[in-house]
């Protein structure tokens, strides 16, 4: 029988996982890409899912996206499954209060509907984007991956699978430098330019540019030798 996509039980037992879904376009259409969060009963993450697609709509991530969490439920044998996304459009077609019209999404619907009869029960529910906070996360790190967008100081970090950063244990197996390979410290006076700060930016007057590195004192104009 087809599960239902309303009903589920009144407390969580060990049988049901929830699924956080979410899917974005940059563009729409543009580079797309989906995420998902998926827990157990008791909130426990079994899995992260994100996936760049390419030059597809919002539409079309949102539902890959949900095909992506039926998926992992079948393969990894979880027969109950509630799905919590912010699009609207998606979760009331697959409820079937909207009719699918893009001949675009019809196929993802179609194969919905029968990932869904292969499950014991699912449910589907909308929820508000400030609510599917980890899935819109999952889904804006699989575009930056798809875009090789730079991060910026505001942006969430990258997934384990990102660069991995140097850690102490393979600084210490660098060989250490002999005497004469190190660099001599410098016995040079310090050297007095002139210039001014905007912005929290220095700019030297006179075309010169400042070494890395190095320590700067910044001095009133009054302040400078004549």
């Amino acid at each position: 029988p087809t599960p239902s996509l309303f009903a589920e039980p009144a407390a969580p037992t060990p049988n049901w996982i929830t699924a956080h879904c979410d899917g974005g376009a940059r563009g729409n259409p543009g580079p797309a890409g989906f995420g998902a969060q998926i827990c157990d009963a008791h909130g426990i993450v079994l899995a992260e899912i994100s996936e760049y697609l390419g030059h597809r709509t919002n539409n079309f991530a949102e539902y890959s996206g949900l095909l992506a969490c039926l998926q992992w439920a079948i393969d990894n044998h979880h027969p109950a499954l509630k799905v919590i996304s912010d699009s609207e459009l998606m979760v009331k077609q697959i409820q079937g209060l909207y009719k699918v019209k893009s001949p675009d999404l019809l196929p993802l619907w179609q194969e919905a509907k029968r990932r869904i009869a292969k499950l014991e029960n699912f449910n589907i529910a909308h929820a508000l984007r400030h609510k599917n906070k980890e899935a819109d996360r999952l889904a804006n790190e699989a575009m930056d991956r798809g875009t090789q967008r730079p991060r910026t100081a505001g942006d969430p970090p990258r997934p384990s699978s990102a660069q991995p950063s140097t850690t102490q244990s393979n600084l210490s197996s660098r060989p250490e430098r002999s005497a004469a390979e190190r660099p001599a410290a410098s016995s040079a006076k310090p050297q007095m330019l002139r210039g001014f700060t905007r912005n929290g930016v220095i700019h030297v007057l006179g075309g010169a540019s400042l070494p890395d590195g190095v320590f700067v004192k910044i001095l009133p104009e009054d302040d400078l030798p004549s």
